[in-house]
């Protein structure tokens, strides 16, 4: 079952998030960067929870994916706060931020991903945006590119305690575009 994320599911978030990166990254990172990104990539966004903008899926009583798209200024977790994270966007002239996309390994490749995805483009539409862009790490750029987003460039994610991992800042346009890019 989709459905908007609320506070109560906060620890279950966390458990999520944590679970998926140590399950999924050490097929493309070392244990350094994989380390480093279950403990700065896993931290719940009570702000997207908030706006009602971040779902979970959630299987007998078990959160197996979560992920939302974001009104606001702040790109990716782990990057810091940084002044101007909670500015809201201007939907006729910026993007908005998909983040914080997460599948338990057991559950990835069942359209799980996708699905949450075409919601976070369909209500972000809906808002009046054009366009999703999102900070990709490794392991999530295949879903990605499936999905129709394209490579804007090459990019690094410092962490706050020295570890860089490698992105890929992606964007997807939704002008005339349904959910993966098929014309509507």
């Amino acid at each position: 079952m989709l459905r908007p994320a609320t506070r109560g599911d906060v620890p279950g978030i966390a458990e999520l998030m944590r679970r998926s990166v140590l399950e999924v990254f050490p097929r493309l990172h070392d244990e350094r960067e994989t380390a480093a990104a279950a403990r700065y990539l896993t931290e719940p966004d009570l702000a997207l929870i908030d706006d009602g903008t971040y779902f979970v899926v959630e299987v007998d009583g078990q959160l197996v994916a979560c992920g939302g798209w974001s009104r606001r200024n702040k790109l990716y977790a782990g990057s810091g706060d940084a002044p101007g994270d909670d500015r809201r966007l201007d939907p006729a002239a910026e993007p908005a931020r998909v983040r914080a996309m997460f599948v338990r390994g057991d559950w990835n490749r069942r359209g799980l991903g996708r699905a949450i995805l075409t919601r976070c483009a369909e209500a972000a539409k809906a808002e009046g945006f054009r366009s999703l862009v999102l900070m990709a790490t490794m392991p999530g750029v295949p879903l990605y590119r499936a999905f129709g987003f394209h490579e804007v460039r090459r990019s690094h994610m410092p962490l706050p305690n020295g570890v860089v991992l490698d992105g890929l800042s992606m964007e997807y346009p939704l002008s005339g575009n349904g959910p993966a890019g098929h014309a509507t």
